[in-house]
């Protein structure tokens, strides 16, 4: 959904599962850092806000958005996590090179997650310019993220519950 139409700080906590003994890893891309440190700040907020104990925030730091897929794989590595949130943000500019960026990280973050069966989030502003940027890192639209903890509250929850369980496909 469009972030015009949402808030994306607003959320249904009733709708959360405990967290707490759960790990969490964050990458953070330093590009953009005014943006994508106050995103880490919102997500980490958000973790600790619902149950997650601070010293079992994993975070570290990747120069760009671009590095985030591989910083996630390394942070997976070296850390048994239950969800791992990835940070950025991609101005449009005057160039494609936002096109390029923007589908290598998403695929890069969806192909981890789907290999290794942690969810790995897709945290990543994709703005045409800074002022859209400011809006979702804090501004009149929230913080996207508070988004990308809250997902990776549920998908952490989500597989959570399902560990163990087979599913109705015998798989």
């Amino acid at each position: 959904m469009a972030s015009a139409l949402k808030n994306l700080s607003q959320y249904d906590e009733s709708n959360l599962p405990d967290v707490s003994g759960m790990k969490f890893g964050i990458v953070v891309a330093d590009w953009h850092a005014e943006i994508t440190h106050a995103l880490y700040e919102g997500c980490f907020e958000t973790l600790v806000k619902h149950g997650a104990d601070e010293a079992d925030i994993k975070t570290i730091q990747v120069p760009g958005a671009f590095e985030l897929p591989t910083g996630a794989k390394m942070l997976l590595a070296g850390e048994k996590l239950n969800a791992v949130v990835c940070i950025g943000c991609v101005i449009q500019g005057e160039t494609k090179h936002n096109d390029y960026i923007n589908n290598a990280v998403a695929m890069g973050l969806t192909t981890l997650g789907v290999a290794s069966s942690i969810p790995v989030i897709y945290g990543v502003l994709t703005p045409n310019d800074e002022e859209q940027a400011k809006d979702r890192a804090g501004g009149k639209y929230g913080n996207k993220g508070v988004e990308a903890a809250v997902t990776a509250i549920r998908m952490a929850g989500l597989k959570k519950d399902l560990t163990g369980s087979k599913s109705r496909m015998g798989f």
